[in-house]
């Protein structure tokens, strides 16, 4: 059974009652430009924000029943394939006036239309090259059928895309005991809320708790789009007042995932583009804050990115794994784009492993990255 079809198939049903939502948090403020100078202040500051608050039923609507995964109606593949169309659209095209029905002869003009096809898809130049030049030392000067050159392409990709860090069975590193705290990170508009949500219902179909932490407090929206998520799956969740410090949030998110003995602590951060050094340094912050209160935290730093950015997704690579050294890509909105490339440069320059992909808004419209089945589904009827 593949990978996808293990990921789609109907969770074990958890009998356990979702978790009341955490109040906001009343917290300190800490200036964002003394960091480096007060982080023991700051610590001292967190450490004595007030208790989160418990909302009574009488003071709030009952939370609903969460609500494990829809079983895929089709497989994750064929979705794979439909959410890919535009960029296998683009390569169908190509390839196939590349080549005539007796096949075509691979000289310097071949190799160049080739590169040119390949470039479209926004691979980037270096994996480009890198797929001519296997094209070029294989059937340089004769007559290549497409199927023939198109096996060699598919091969060449998939060496590229490789990732040894984890086993897309087991995409995760896991705390050996306590909770697993996840820093989730991305620009504003990358799909950013709706991934965190995404991981959190397949947590929860899992059987695993969750705790939430809404520490993009810059934008009420995220916190409320977030706010009905952890409703639907059956997740707590730790606010903070608008505009509040973020750190305090996530700190006070991860202290109630350490006494609640939640499994896994999934913290949002403000979006904020790779340039705006100052939100990167509040990463940076952030990021200390968690550590300091379980040392091998945060066991991930999942970056997402929106695959319709096409190369400026290296660009958000590089700024934010510098600002917290990030773990993984979460590769969202793979359905609309035609640069779905834009996963092999990622791969070849920062060596992050794409640990999950996203296609659409609802919770089986996300699996863990499989790079054979991706190439697979990126080719796609192009023969």
């Amino acid at each position: 059974m593949g990978i996808f079809d293990r990921f789609r198939s109907k969770p074990k049903p958890t009998t356990q009652t979702p978790p009341a939502p955490v109040s906001e948090v009343d917290v300190n403020e800490v200036d964002l430009e003394e960091v480096d100078a007060v982080d023991n202040a700051t610590d001292s500051a967190i450490d004595t924000a007030p208790e989160s608050r418990i909302p009574t039923p009488e003071s709030q609507p009952p939370t609903p029943s969460p609500q494990p995964p829809v079983p895929a109606k089709r497989g994750f593949f064929a979705r794979l394939k439909t959410g890919l169309s535009k960029t296998t659209a683009l390569l169908k095209t190509d390839i196939r006036d590349l080549f005539k029905r007796e096949g075509r002869l691979v000289d310097d003009a071949f190799l160049d239309e080739l590169f040119a096809a390949l470039v479209k898809t926004d691979m980037g130049v270096k994996a480009s090259k890198e797929i001519v030049a296997e094209v070029r030392d294989n059937f340089r000067a004769r007559v290549a059928q497409m199927s023939e050159v198109l096996a060699k392409v598919k091969e060449k990709l998939k060496s590229l895309m490789a990732q040894d860090e984890f086993t897309a069975a087991a995409p995760l590193a896991f705390a050996e005991s306590g909770p697993t705290v996840l820093m989730i990170c991305g620009v504003n508009g990358s799909g950013k809320t709706t991934s965190i949500a995404k991981l959190a219902s397949r947590f929860r179909g899992e059987g695993k708790t969750v705790v939430l932490g809404a520490a993009d407090t810059f934008r009420a929206a995220a916190v409320e789009q977030l706010t009905v998520w952890a409703a639907r799956v059956g997740a707590e969740i730790v606010t903070g007042p608008q505009g509040s410090d973020p750190a305090s949030v996530a700190h006070r998110a991860v202290a109630t995932a350490i006494e609640k003995k939640a499994d896994v602590c999934i913290v949002d951060t403000a979006g904020r583009l790779q340039t705006q050094t100052s939100l990167m340094q509040e990463l940076s912050k952030i990021h200390r804050v968690i550590n300091k209160q379980i040392p091998a935290a945060p066991h991930e730093v999942l970056l997402v990115l929106d695959a319709t950015a096409g190369q400026n997704g290296v660009s958000q690579a590089k700024g934010f794994t510098e600002a917290v050294q990030c773990t993984g890509i979460i590769l969202a909105k793979l359905d609309g784009t035609a640069k779905g490339g834009v996963v092999v440069p990622i791969r070849q320059e920062f060596k992050l492993p794409v640990k999950f992909v996203g296609l659409g808004e609802k919770p089986e419209d996300f699996a863990t990255f499989d790079p054979n089945e991706f190439t697979e589904a990126l080719f796609a009827d192009a023969e």
